[in-house]
């Protein structure tokens, strides 16, 4: 079958797929092979395909694919994640277009509307990673709230409860308002953000004796009132309605007269202790600060060490509530504009400064986040995290990143953990197993069911009476991280039936490939579980990539439209060209600048492979030919320069060097095969090429294509199947990776000085406007005693005569050298002597003047002396290279006189 004129993506893409797909490639079951396993970093289920997860997955096949051709049983399991604050978020703002509210339902009616959004719109991701050729094995996706998985969680979270590893606390905790549930600190995102100091004057309380001391603090003061005040600089002044001191520093002279004293709250005009610690910073702002307990950590740390009142002042969406007063209902931030302006008419305002803080954003929904008090779940981390570092820092570690520097962020986190807030107050997601059966903060078990709570509940209690109807379930849901945390675990099945014959074969995967924002949030965690339920590691390499930024080195978002449709690109560029363009400048952990001429670029190089067997496949076979010398030298060449890429290949895979591995190939078959090859074995015009010719060069082109498939799988299969009419067993899905085999070093290091050789002919026909059919003479002073070995191959890419080897110069020929070698070509007939000397002379004075100009700096010390190495360097190769230049340039004039 002969194959198109043309690539055409979408429809070989398309077919190949289905091919695949038909004939269950991707599919893995345990067998007698070594396994070669990969869990992907499970997608938002309400995402759709991005810049990062182009790059993502397309290292993740390349991979995979790699493995299957090595004879590995490649598995590679793909899934979605539940993503609790990002669909609960989609799925409230669906039913309020429908006029519903969220909280007019019940728990199971609002999760039947999650689970029909979920089912409406949820996976299309990995439906659109198919367009970009994942070789995943889609028999096995998972979904993070699969009833097998959710099972594995609970299971999970009972068993570390039970360890005593869990528990319930009353903690200032992060607050999303717009989610309306806490967050763990690894979800705040703190950015530097412009905003105003307020300077405020408490004024100082000197209570009135006839009164008594007995008067409440919080009441308002009626007499006894000085004029004498406390300046205090805040952020908030929307805050001052949960103050419940004012903080002095014992060793600031300034306020030692106050020791004892009171001062009034402006507004709600609250009587609060002046209290003294000296976590209070003298030299910022005025000295002394406000407690707001309920609403700052270090405020509540001050708090409980002086046993203050604690006073919540916002509502869950982020208003004030009745403690606000008259601006009970507002938003924090429309309250803090009006009450700095009722501040600043009642004269309590003494001035506003600009003020750079950092400020936490939720990374879901990127509102500003509030520390609140509440109860939630935690989980300890101190000894479970031991293990983890040990595995990646240790003396002997089992698990290695790529990049190495990322090692040092890995330590930051693992060295400086806190419990983990586990806790969501959600409903999709797992819900949290507590079962309460009265009033106190204690009265509740920890059970898988509700069967078996309602056990433990009867034990607890001695209350043999009590019914599964006196038992509630705990509302909060847990953290999504809490089940992607046993991915590599529960895809398989290992928290269940953890010696079911999945897990023992597929566990420890191998890879993991992932980004570096992930690295604590998801892969430090998946190492912690993986010794906790297995004992052993999850993976043996982390691959972090990069992120996808513009050419401005913005990080490709929505919001700055500044990312392509991945989809297009694929439309417009095929996914080979997408793929490569992708990995061509994708250096594990550093950023990628995207650009589209990269994947111009992949396109480019996918064309240059089609059209080179196009040019094989219509050369026409004369079994009656003997091998032409040349060929048999250009196949042995190859041969060595295939092979000593192969082992550059391996390395750069052993070392997670894709896109180094990716080069490496590029440059074999762009300039080694197509540049080179190619053209040594080509047949001449409309003449056959001889069979043994051809045999090698199919195998050889076999070999290009098993090495390029991970990269560009789809445009490799096709042309696969045009070489042959192979069986499903041989396709190139299933192919062998090509076997390493010794290397003939000589050859090649002869072939790079032949190569000069021809492109010295080339320069000159070009220079000369010598026409390649015209055959011209050369002869050779082989001063550099170089074999002979290539010279059927420089006699056909130069068109020569013939080679002769002389001792002297020839008269009237122009030469080239390569090194000592002297090259002449007979000009007689062909070239206007007398205008070509001409030129010559010119180009010598351009020459002797510059070499006059590039010694005369070298010839002064202060610039030698004081000069970089490298430029100096530069210099003197400057010298060296016009003088031989010139030697050339006087040798061609004389042989022309």
């Amino acid at each position: 079958m002969q194959i198109p004129s043309k690539y055409e993506a979408s429809q070989v893409e398309n077919k190949w797929y289905d091919y695949w797909m038909k004939h269950n490639y991707f599919h893995s079951e345990p067998d007698e092979r070594e396994p070669y396993t990969i869990v992907i970093p499970p997608p938002n289920v309400t995402g759709v395909l991005h810049m990062g997860h182009m790059l993502n997955n397309t290292i993740q096949d390349v991979l995979i694919r790699r493995a299957r051709l090595q004879g590995k049983n490649a598995c590679w399991v793909p899934g979605t994640d539940h993503a609790s604050i990002a669909t609960e978020a989609k799925v409230v703002a669906k039913l309020k277009e429908q006029g519903i509210d969220k909280n007019d339902l019940s728990r199971d009616e609002f999760l039947k509307h999650a689970w029909d959004w979920t089912h409406e719109y949820g996976g299309v991701i990995l439906e659109q990673l198919k367009k970009l050729g994942c070789s995943c094995d889609w028999e096995r996706t998972k979904f993070t709230m699969d009833d097998d998985m959710s099972e594995a969680v609970i299971k999970v979270f009972v068993d570390l409860f039970n360890k005593g590893l869990i528990y319930r606390g009353y903690r200032m905790v992060n607050w999303d308002p717009e989610a309306k549930t806490t967050l763990s600190d690894e979800e705040v995102i703190h950015e530097e953000r412009q905003g105003n100091l307020y300077y405020l004057k408490y004024k100082i309380f000197t209570p009135n004796l006839s009164e008594g001391e007995g008067e409440r603090e919080s009441s308002p003061p009626s007499e006894g009132l000085g004029e004498e005040y406390l300046t205090i600089a805040t952020t908030r002044p929307e805050t001052i309605f949960g103050d419940t001191a004012i903080c002095i520093n014992p060793n600031d002279e300034r306020f030692q007269h106050l020791r004892g004293k009171k001062a009034i709250v402006p507004i709600c005009n609250r009587v609060v202790p002046i209290i003294e610690d000296d976590y209070v910073d003298v030299e910022f702002g005025t000295g002394c600060l406000k407690v707001t307990p309920a609403h700052d950590e270090n405020d509540k740390n001050l708090g409980d060490k002086h046993n203050l009142e604690v006073i919540d002042i916002f509502n869950e969406d982020a208003s004030l509530n009745s403690f606000g007063l008259h601006f009970e209902g507002q938003d924090r931030f429309v309250a803090r504009k009006a009450v700095a302006k009722e501040l600043e008419e009642t004269g309590v305002l003494v001035k506003t400064e600009t003020h750079i803080n950092k400020v936490g954003t939720s990374e879901r929904t990127k509102a500003v986040i509030e520390p609140r008090l509440s109860d939630q779940w935690f989980l300890k981390m101190e000894d479970l995290v031991k293990p983890a570092i040990k595995a990646v820092l240790g003396d002997a570690p089992e698990i290695n990143l790529f990049p190495k520097k990322f090692e040092n962020t890995y330590r930051h986190w693992m060295e400086n953990i806190r419990d983990w807030n586990i806790s969501r107050q959600l409903l999709w997601g797992q819900q949290i197993p507590a079962y309460y059966y009265g009033d106190g903060k204690e009265d509740f078990v920890v059970a898988e069911n509700i069967e078996s709570a309602l056990k433990l509940a009867q034990e607890k209690t001695s209350n043999s009476g009590l019914q599964a109807s006196d038992l509630k379930q705990d509302t909060d849901a847990l953290d999504t991280w809490f089940s992607s945390w046993l991915w590599p675990i529960s895809v398989f099945d290992g928290i269940r039936n953890p010696e079911n014959d999945d897990i023992k074969y597929y566990y420890p995967t191998n890879d993991l490939v992932t980004g570096p924002d992930i690295l604590f949030f998801w892969v430090a965690r998946m190492i912690i579980s993986g010794y906790e339920y297995k004992d052993e590691k999850p993976f043996s390499n982390v691959y972090l990539t990069g992120l996808v930024r513009d050419k401005q080195r913005r990080k490709m978002a929505k919001q700055l439209g500044n990312s392509p449709d991945a989809l297009k690109l694929i439309e417009t560029y095929g996914a080979g060209g997408v793929r490569v363009g992708l990995l061509l400048s994708s250096a594990a952990g550093n950023d990628l600048m995207f650009d589209e001429a990269l994947c111009q670029q992949g396109k480019g190089f996918v064309n240059k492979i089609w059209n080179a067997y196009r040019l094989v496949d219509g050369w026409d076979t004369d079994t009656n030919i003997e091998q032409p010398e040349s060929s048999k030298i250009a196949i042995d060449w190859y041969e060595s320069k295939f092979q000593k890429a192969l082992i550059e290949i391996e390395d750069h895979f052993s070392k997670y060097r894709l896109s180094d591995a990716l080069m490496t190939i590029y440059k074999l078959i762009f300039d080694d095969f197509c540049g080179w090859f190619l053209e040594m074995i080509k047949p001449g015009y409309q003449q056959p090429i001889d069979a043994k010719t051809l045999k090698s060069v199919i195998a050889i082109f076999e070999d290009n294509l098993k090495i390029v498939h991970p990269f560009m799988p789809f445009l490799t299969e096709d042309i696969w199947h045009y070489i042959a009419n192979r069986t499903p067993e041989e396709a190139l899905i299933v192919a062998k990776w090509p076997e390493s085999k010794q290397i003939n070093e000589a050859l090649i290091n002869e072939f790079e000085f032949a190569s000069e050789v021809i492109s010295g002919i080339r320069n000159i026909r070009k220079q000369k406007n010598i026409a390649f059919k015209d055959a011209i003479g050369f002869s050779i002073i082989n001063n550099e005693k170089v074999n002979k070995t290539f010279d059927s191959i420089i006699s056909k890419l130069g068109n020569l005569e013939s080679i002769d080897y002389v001792s002297n110069a020839i008269d009237g020929a122009l030469t080239f050298r390569v090194k000592s070698n002297e090259y002449f070509i007979p000009m007689a007939g062909s070239i206007d002597v007398e205008a070509e000397i001409k030129k010559l002379t010119e180009e010598l004075n351009y020459t002797e003047g510059f070499l006059k100009s590039v010694q005369k700096k070298l010839s002064n010390e202060r610039f030698v002396a004081g000069a970089p190495e490298q430029v100096v360097a530069s210099e003197k190769k400057k010298e060296a290279d016009a003088l031989a230049k010139i030697e050339t340039l006087k040798a061609s004039l004389a042989s022309l006189n």
